[in-house]
């Protein structure tokens, strides 16, 4: 049975700020950080990302961003290992054990980022597999590559495979990992969708978490996800992807409304469409440019983070944490604002068009209503909606407002008629509790 939980994940994830050079140091940092100023409003996993086995990530970014056969850390089973160098605590062979320790002393959880598959150095030494009599090159298959990271063959759906996929979650459960991103494993641009291994490998990885009898988390990346593969999506995993990596720029922002759009009726206890991470505050110190402020307006920023929280995705930040402003900090401790990505407030568009959306939000346990108005324009507009038009409340029968009070600035106004209505600011959004 999948794991279950009250709410979409919430975490810190490290890819936006440091690509693949985040260190056990700056990992600490940040948790350390989210356990002081976050963790009472729900934040909650301490994620790191791609290449944390690379002892030599990073040192050739103007060439590579994933070095082709680069200086990876590896047990005799042809599992990766955390690179020494960047992560002290994992010598002797304890890998993330200590880590995830430190985390947990925190009260948070730990994940890992992981590419699917085995790696291409395990399957060419024919490594053997831990507990099984098969090797690496028996699970391997040579024709199923990423496009974009050139450390892995995928892994066939055979008895060889399930052998390692319950070799490498079982060291992970060891470890105390909380959370899996699994990458190169939503989509696929290199291989037609009826041959795509990752379908196979959702699965083997979801059985292969079972198997290990510990609570863990799976979310797949890149996207964009196939909407006819919904039904896989939410029979597997917890949470998967429905764009490719987002970034802090408008067009991006604004294409996410179709997305939602499109997904809107998949949220679902345990099984979160995922709208990616937070580019927030400051981005991009280990790409190898400098680091920078986020390109978006904070109207932007509200925007970005009423449409995730309304419409119920997963929230991890990507900024370096420990360098937040007070007011990037006040954004993302709103708790009246992020308990809508809570199982119990379900969230639907009401319209849509290239100026404008609208969403409602219902809890139908406590009655509770919310409204969101979006401005897609590039001026200030006036969006009103007449609440006895949205069909979620209708449904409920509570359409009479009164009063409305908008979460971000805590103005109250009167509803006329059951209309509300508001101008809105551009690129901007309003979020109002209904009474």
């Amino acid at each position: 049975m999948k794991l279950t939980m009250q709410k979409a994940p919430m975490g810190w994830n490290s890819y936006d700020y440091y690509d693949t050079t985040v260190t056990e140091e700056q990992v600490k940092a940040n948790a350390d950080y989210m356990a002081a100023h976050l963790k009472d409003c729900g934040w909650e996993y301490v994620v790191v990302d791609i290449q944390w086995y690379a002892k030599d990530a990073g040192s050739r970014r103007s060439e590579f961003q994933y070095i082709p056969f680069g200086d990876m850390e590896m047990d005799g089973y042809g599992r990766y290992q955390p690179a020494e160098n960047r992560f002290p605590s994992a010598a002797q062979g304890r890998g993330f054990g200590p880590l995830a320790e430190y985390i947990h002393g925190l009260g948070l959880k730990f994940g890992i980022h992981i590419m699917r598959g085995i790696p291409r150095l395990a399957a060419h030494q024919h490594l053997p597999l831990a507990g099984s009599v098969y090797t690496a090159a028996d699970a391997a298959d040579p024709a199923s590559v990423c496009g974009w990271n050139p450390d892995m063959y995928g892994v066939r759906d055979n008895e060889a495979g399930r052998a390692w996929y319950d070799a490498l979650i079982g060291m992970y459960a060891d470890w105390g990992v909380d959370f899996i991103k699994c990458d190169d494993i939503c989509d696929s641009w290199m291989h037609p969708a009826e041959r795509f291994g990752g379908w196979h490998e959702t699965r083997m990885l979801h059985e292969a978490i079972q198997r290990s009898g510990r609570d863990i988390v799976l979310s797949l990346s890149p996207g964009p996800a196939q909407i006819d593969r919904a039904w896989q999506y939410g029979k597997y995993a917890n949470m998967w992807r429905i764009t490719d990596d987002f970034w802090d720029r408008w067009e991006l922002l604004a294409n996410m409304f179709y997305r939602c759009e499109l997904w809107q009726d998949h949220v679902a206890e345990g099984s979160y469409p995922d709208c990616d991470m937070l580019p927030l505050g400051k981005l991009g110190g280990g790409f190898g440019n400098g680091e920078w402020d986020t390109n978006f307006t904070r109207e932007e920023q509200k925007t970005m983070m009423t449409l995730w929280c309304v419409f119920g995705s997963p929230l991890m930040i990507g900024a370096e944490l420990t360098k937040l402003d007070e007011w990037t900090q006040w954004l993302l401790t709103r708790q009246e604002i992020l308990k809508l990505t809570g199982n119990a407030y379900v969230g639907k568009q009401v319209e849509r068009d290239r100026g404008h959306a609208v969403w409602s939000c219902l809890n139908e346990s406590t009655g509770e209503r919310y409204l969101a108005f979006f401005n897609l324009g590039e001026g200030e507009t006036v969006i009103s909606c007449d609440c006895s038009q949205v069909e979620q409340f209708a449904g409920a029968g509570s359409v009479r407002v009164r009063e409305t009070r908008e979460l971000w600035s805590g103005e109250r106004t009167s509803a006329e008629q059951n209309v509300v209505a508001a101008s809105v600011p551009a690129h901007g959004a309003k979020l109002f509790a209904l009474s």
